[in-house]
């Protein structure tokens, strides 16, 4: 058998693998799969509805539970129109720093991962270690779900997830939820000087806008609670991030269509937000049909992600604070696939090398000392099962 791969060499061939969410990840997973099966591990795929994408998870060490799961998604966002000084389908170093699409988010912990195995199969295993690869997170972490329920069916139960997110190898325990809207108003058409007979989509859509501002409004002049504190901002967030509509300056518009995005704080219910809002587009939809009753407004939820709460002496935190000496509170605004795990019943965590700062971005990057970090924490992860 030849020398296992490098941390580095491996993330060259994922970072080598364009899987952005809108295309097929299966050549990666290909990948994955036979540099599994040369260790002798068996690993076991997830498709999609379609079968042009997969998720894959993998059990090593003993047959028993109170193991520990590794999360990572393998899908990238887009480079379309980003500056890129480097090729970002190719690993490059400069400066102290490897370049590349994923190698932050989060292809940096999925190469970690997968170099952890020939280490956890060199030594006697009390306890599992298990690979959980996702696909599509990147657009509202929507495959995970199966991908749970195929391990929880599939595999014994581990104590602990730890989703491999960039937060610097520091302990986070808590993230908020989100959902996200499209939403599309349909107007009635009419010259704007006898505006009061049409609809205008686009003056309809702005009275939505207006109650997603004085949600926030309302949101950012509340304390912060125990629970939202340590988030910034530490409340529930709505947010508005492309609109499109009209036909001319002299005509009521005939559709319009935006996005809206809800990030909620843990202690407050995602479903309690969808409820309200759709209330207020209902009430504003039977206020445009009293004008015309061809008007309408078109929801279509894309996502639901539920939030990570901390666990109070959950053995996740406990777990990743022991392998870090990292005993400091820490909650983010972004969302992971965290949220869903914990949701399923396990007890779970965020810790992974990188900053989330280089996360989407043009020549994204992982520095070489945190690639060195999470290759030590992996190294002291599999120490802790033989142990």
């Amino acid at each position: 058998m030849p020398a296992p791969l490098t941390a580095r060499e491996i993330l060259e061939k994922l970072v080598a693998f364009p899987t952005v969410s809108r295309d097929s990840n299966l050549a990666l997973i290909d990948w994955v799969e036979g540099y599994l099966d040369d260790l002798g591990v068996q690993a076991r795929r997830v498709p999609n509805a379609r079968g042009d994408k997969a998720s894959l998870y993998a059990h090593v060490g003993p047959e028993a539970e109170g193991g520990v799961v590794l999360s990572g998604h393998t899908d990238v966002v887009p480079v379309d129109g980003q500056a890129w000084t480097t090729d970002p389908w190719r690993l490059s170093e400069r400066g102290g720093r490897l370049y590349g699409r994923g190698s932050c988010d989060m292809k940096g912990f999925v190469a970690l991962a997968l170099a952890a195995v020939p280490q956890a199969l060199q030594v006697r295993l009390n306890r599992p270690l298990q690979l959980a690869l996702s696909h599509d997170e990147e657009i509202g972490c929507v495959a995970v779900k199966d991908l749970i329920a195929e391990m929880t069916a599939k595999l014994p139960r581990a104590d602990a997830v730890i989703v491999g997110e960039p937060s610097m190898m520091q302990v986070v325990s808590g993230h908020k939820g989100g959902t996200g809207y499209q939403v599309h108003v349909r107007g009635v058409e009419v010259h704007s000087s006898i505006l009061h007979r049409g609809v205008s989509a686009v003056m309809q859509a702005a009275r939505l806008i207006d109650w997603a501002n004085r949600q926030n409004a309302a949101g950012a002049a509340r304390a912060p609670g125990p629970l939202t504190a340590p988030f910034d901002p530490p409340w529930t967030t709505l947010h508005v991030g492309t609109i499109a509509g009209g036909t001319a300056g002299n005509i009521t518009a005939g559709a319009c269509r935006f996005t809206i995005e809800f990030r909620v704080v843990p202690g407050e219910s995602v479903e309690d937000w969808t409820t309200a809002f759709e209330a207020r587009v209902a009430e504003i939809e039977a206020e445009m049909q009293a004008i015309h009753p061809a008007a309408r407004i078109v929801l279509e939820r894309y996502y639901a992600l539920p939030p990570l709460e901390p666990e109070p002496a959950g053995a996740a935190e406990a777990l990743a604070r022991r392998l870090t000496g990292d005993n400091a509170a820490r909650a983010v605004s972004y969302g992971t696939e965290g949220g869903q795990f914990q949701r399923h019943g396990f007890s779970t965590v965020i810790c992974g090398p990188g900053d989330i700062a280089q996360a989407h971005q043009a020549d994204e990057y992982i520095s070489l000392a945190q690639f060195d970090a999470g290759q030590a924490f992996m190294g002291r992860l599999v120490e802790s099962l033989r142990a």
